[in-house]
């Protein structure tokens, strides 16, 4: 009877008890148990898995077993022979079985995939299958994504592949460990304890990358350490190399263009110089001897202060040729970072890029690609596109954004970047027509990572979704963030639609409110010096024009904007002339982009029909009130998260709120001080004076 009671009490206060904190290592692959009526719909397939075996095979396995065993309960045994409920995956060229399906694999390359219902030897089965062993894995990761957000498996019939070859992060990793625009603990890569010690982190962050189609990582910074192209640290490459290729992904380094003079000991880095090309070539060679399947190299150059070709006269294209040549025997890439600013000072920013590398369109090796920032600037809370896309038809071009949050919060602000890749991807470039979006122009993505040491991996909970988006965008370019912001958050914290609907709602309004309380209007770069946390629109004494945010907002008693019209710098002509026309007509350019573009009245009627100014500090207000509706949209979340992750989400909205408040207030204070103007009627006046604004010095951020 004792025994009895006991197991009662039991039950009940497990009944009771809250949902087991979490702390998010686990990210989207949570693997949940499901529903009882989705656990039915599921049922069949814990009968067992058909599968060969190789190392990316024994992955998919592998997490095949990890998803069924946590949504089902349920062990999934491996076995040679198909039955009602059997799972088969593999190659026509691993399985005989897959082989006699006879399944539409063309055109798919070597990481599509089909999923489909069959019938085999008078067997249901599902079948995964692809050309290659690592689109099986795409595969195995794509049926358990349905499952986890609760989709139905009967009658399956998905056929995919990536919409480009090259979706790589960007690791701004420093070999000390700091991480360059960090805001998640120090780097992944414990360079010191390798190659002897492989952390089991570096699998699990294999398995993420793997699961969103990520197919390639940059281990260090663009602002570059020629000391990793040194044996001792090749060794260590060589190790992350292997832990990282049962799952599809290649290593990329960044090269220091003066990496022969610093390591090699030469005196000069000319890349036209014989001994020049002569020591690349070695190294190459060096290379892929440890590393058999090395992606590339990706180049920072004559930006920023780093080395390039221009120090000896030479072009973008000679640099870059000169490194794909030594690259090319083996297959490898140059990746050529198109960000530019060194050239011309005192002439507009966003022009550089463009003047620098468009008239050397069809002058790169096949083997180069060029990676254009989003924008013209640097990666701004929202910028236009880059000139540069729909216009380089020679030369792959890869599309570079930041998922570390830069300008839009570092970890604390909840800023979802999938609606700002959205944007960009769909802007029409009308180039070579009209209906040519960024997303036709491309031949990759590339994202600069925010992955770090935290046991959250990103910082905070909710910037693990910018990661997660950004694999699913570089994968599908026509996917719409509303879904990935659905699929991730079922995966993520509920598949309960009374959990997904009011996280998607802050999601999806999240980087407009960061906008709103930043830089509204098509405002930019009004970030403080430097480290670039929180605002200082006021600085003017940068040693260089373009460094300070007076240059960008061009605040005068008169009104606002940087004039990129003809009247201006013409940044405007750069674009295709449909794009240019409207860009350059204040009846048509739009009003997130009015400023960028316009130096504007501030009594200048808006489409509101309220003036510049009134417009101006309503955006202002509107960025606070839209954060603190998603506090409270959280706060309302309170009994359907577990404590953990709920008590982090609910202090960083608590921080997001006030530094929201603290932007509004010194953006609103400085620009009044300039307009002269009264505020609108509502809006409050600033809690403290310009000075006291202006006197905030705050150095030791993270992320320097």
């Amino acid at each position: 009877m004792r025994a009895v009671f006991l197991l009662i009490v039991a039950a009940a206060c497990q009944a009771a008890a809250p949902a087991r904190a979490e702390d998010g290592y686990d990210l989207w692959l949570r693997y949940k148990p499901v529903e009882p009526k989705l656990r039915a719909a599921y049922a069949p397939l814990t009968r067992n898995i058909v599968i060969a075996e190789s190392p990316t095979l024994d992955a998919a396995r592998t997490e095949l077993q990890r998803g069924i065993g946590g949504m089902l309960s349920a062990q999934l045994p491996v076995s040679e022979t198909a039955t009602d409920g059997s799972v088969l995956i593999g190659t026509p060229k691993s399985s005989r079985l897959i082989a006699d399906l006879r399944l539409p694999l063309t055109g798919l390359g070597r990481e599509g995939f089909v999923i489909e219902s069959a019938r085999l030897a008078g067997h249901d089965v599902t079948v995964i299958a692809a050309n290659d062993d690592v689109g099986a894995l795409y595969g195995t990761f794509a049926l358990l994504r349905r499952m986890q957000t609760g989709q139905l498996l009967d009658h399956l019939a998905m056929r995919e592949a990536p919409a480009s070859g090259l979706r790589l992060l960007n690791h701004w990793d420093n070999l000390d460990r700091t991480v360059e625009r960090g805001y998640a603990g120090f780097s992944l890569w414990d360079w010191h304890k390798l190659p002897q010690w492989r952390d089991p982190r570096y699998t699990d962050y294999a398995r993420a990358n793997a699961s969103v189609g990520i197919n390639g990582t940059v281990l260090t910074n663009v602002n570059a350490n020629a000391q990793v192209l040194t044996p001792l640290y090749l060794k260590k490459v060589a190790a992350l190399a292997d832990t990282f290729r049962p799952w599809g992904i290649r290593v990329y380094l960044t090269a220091r263009f003066s990496a022969p003079i610093e390591i090699g000991h030469l005196k000069t880095a000319d890349p036209l110089a014989p001994e020049v090309r002569a020591w690349w070539r070695a190294k190459a060679d060096e290379i892929y001897r440890v590393v058999p399947d090395f992606g590339g190299l990706l180049v920072k150059a004559n930006s920023e202060g780093q080395p390039g070709p221009q120090e000896y006269g030479r072009s973008h294209a000679d640099g870059a040729n000169m490194l794909a040549d030594a690259m090319a025997p083996h297959g490898g890439t140059v990746i050529w970072r198109a960000f530019v600013y060194n050239a011309k000072p005192g002439e507009d920013r966003a022009k550089q890029a463009y003047e620098e590398f468009h008239p050397l369109d069809g002058q790169f090796r096949p083997n180069v690609m060029l990676q254009v920032k989003n924008g013209p600037i640097d990666f701004q809370p929202r910028e236009p596109f880059h000139p540069l896309f729909g216009q380089m038809p020679k030369t792959p071009v890869v599309l570079e954004v930041q998922i570390t949050k830069e300008y839009l919060g570092f970890a604390t602000h909840l800023a979802y970047l999938g609606t700002m890749w959205e944007e960009v991807l769909r802007a029409d470039t009308c180039s070579p027509k009209c209906g040519t979006p960024v997303s036709r122009t491309i031949a990759g993505m590339a994202g600069v990572s925010n992955i770090g040491a935290d046991r959250n991996w990103t910082g905070s909970q909710f910037d693990q979704a910018n990661w997660y988006a950004f694999g699913r965008l570089a994968w599908n370019h026509d996917i719409a963030a509303r879904d990935i912001a659905e699929e991730w958050a079922r995966m993520t914290w509920s598949n309960n639609d009374s959990v997904v609907k009011p996280v998607v709602g802050m999601m999806m309004q999240s980087r407009q409110a960061v906008v709103n309380y930043m830089t509204p209007l098509g405002l930019h770069h009004l970030m403080a010096t430097d480290h670039h946390y929180g605002p200082s629109p006021w600085v003017n004494n940068l040693k260089r024009e373009d460094w300070n945010p007076t240059y960008f907002h061009r605040a005068d008693a008169k009104g606002i904007g940087f004039d990129r019209t003809s009247t201006g710098s013409n940044a405007v002509s750069q674009y295709a002339p449909p794009v240019r026309d409207c860009f350059a007509r204040l009846n048509c350019v739009s009003d997130d982009d009015l400023l960028w573009f316009h130096h504007v009245p501030w009594t200048y009627r808006m489409r509101s029909g309220r003036t510049l100014w009134d417009e101006l500090v309503g955006r202002y207000d509107l960025g606070v009130q839209q954060v603190h509706d998603m506090r409270r949209t959280w706060d309302s979340l309170r009994s359907r998260i577990d404590d953990e992750r709920f008590q982090q989400v609910d202090a960083f909205l608590g921080i997001q709120e006030e530094e929201a408040q603290w932007w509004r207030d010194a953006s609103v204070a400085y620009f009044q001080s300039i307009s002269k103007r009264p505020l609108p009627k509502g809006s409050k006046t600033p809690a403290h004076s310009l000075d006291y604004y202006e006197a905030i010095s705050l150095p030791y951020v993270p992320g320097h």
